[in-house]
């Protein structure tokens, strides 16, 4: 068989596997549903005039997304950009400070060190979870980092080095224990990007709670929505009220009054969007259960596709498999586009992972490792259709 006929078959098999799974066309890659009480509570709502950013819905929200993660305290934003934003100058990061932050992740991740005034410093991803290589990161930072007076400083750049920030990709946890690790052995602040892994747990502990702060988002094509929206989580009790308050305009509480104590932001979410989230909240469990049995009926319908896999959850890990992902073996990597191709052709909507954060023209003069790995995945990642409605 010809190269090019063993690349077309390929190709069809997997637009079968998918088929076979989810039926035919048209089909998103993710879709919100509303089949529980979002209608009545944005009712009662409208009805009550508290659409805005006071209200009992996003109290509501706040405390049962606190609950959920085992977080002390949850602060819901207006998106998970902006919670990123404040949660790195809660983690004291300065202009002009390095943070290291993986390639491989969704703009908002960089763009909110950006807005911080700092510089993301990219590091390398790992095969099977597809976030931030611990052991990468740590044979780096011995190679260019000292750590002087408590504080990690970049020989290379004379900068410092302020926090690591990895991201759970589609849900899958990272290796969070070897982060910890490396952010205690240099004095770096661990700040969590959990904005795609809601509901996703390492050892029956919520991803997002290891560090000192992390950070969720509810957009559109998340697990759960509130349209748009995101929340701050964080075991410090003392931050979480800070983030609240610098999130509401920095606004000294009174009756009448308008004082504000700091440079403060409008990144509150307002009641009516909360109060999506409060109805989308009661039915995550089902979200969940029924996007663990997408995966399984991908992971089967795959096992009969060569150079393929589905990435399962790390071992002591439960992944909420937010994307569904298909990984190519390097072999077969130049069939990436076509089978992009041949999948959205049949109504299938398939994308490829994000153009890694290195190759945008921002962020092309950020300080970086090796990120072989991180450039070997760009060629070879397909996300599958994964709304939990699917099946």
């Amino acid at each position: 068989m010809s190269p090019v006929a063993a690349e077309s078959a390929l190709t069809r098999e997997v637009v079968d596997a998918v088929r076979s799974v989810v039926g035919d066309g048209p089909v998103a890659l993710h879709e919100p549903r509303f089949a529980g009480n979002e209608l009545a509570y944005v009712k009662e709502c409208i009805d009550s005039t508290f659409v805005s950013s006071v209200g009992k819905f996003v109290d509501r929200f706040e405390a049962e997304l606190a609950a959920y993660t085992g977080a002390a305290r949850a602060v819901a934003v207006s998106n998970g950009t902006a919670a990123l934003q404040v949660a790195f100058m809660l983690a004291g990061v300065q202009r002009d400070e390095e943070v290291l932050v993986p390639a491989l992740t969704f703009a908002a991740t960089t763009a909110a060190v950006v807005h911080c005034g700092g510089i993301p410093h990219f590091v390398d991803s790992e095969e099977q979870t597809l976030g931030m290589s611990a052991p990468k990161l740590r044979r780096y930072l011995e190679s260019i980092a000292d750590v002087r007076g408590g504080v990690c400083i970049n020989r290379n750049t004379g900068r410092v080095i302020r926090a690591v920030c990895p991201m759970h990709t589609f849900g899958h946890p990272v290796d969070i224990a070897a982060i910890q690790a490396i952010a205690a052995d240099f004095s770096l602040v661990l700040v969590e990007d959990a904005a795609e892994s809601l509901g996703s747990t390492v050892g029956g502990r919520h991803t997002g709670t290891f560090g000192l702060l992390g950070t969720l988002s509810f957009n559109g094509n998340k697990t759960i929505t509130t349209g748009g929206g995101g929340a701050i989580i964080t075991n410090d009790a003392e931050l979480g009220k800070r983030a609240k308050h610098l999130t509401t305009t920095a606004k000294v509480a009174h009756r009448w009054e308008y004082t504000h104590d700091a440079v403060g932001f409008n990144y509150r979410m307002p009641n009516i969007n909360a109060a999506l989230g409060c109805a989308q909240l009661e039915q995550l469990p089902g979200f969940l259960a029924k996007k663990r049995e997408l995966f399984e009926l991908y992971r089967a319908a795959f096992a009969r596709v060569p150079n393929t896999r589905i990435v399962a959850e790390p071992e002591g890990c439960r992944s909420n498999y937010w994307l569904q992902t298909l990984v190519l073996d390097e072999s077969v990597a130049g069939l990436r586009d076509e089978i992009l191709t041949a999948t959205n052709d049949a109504g299938l909507m398939t994308r490829p992972i994000w153009t890694l954060m290195h190759r945008l023209i921002p962020y092309r003069d950020c300080p970086r490792m090796d990120l072989s790995g991180a450039e070997s995945l760009e060629r070879r990642v397909v996300n599958l259709p994964s709304s939990p409605h699917l099946i």
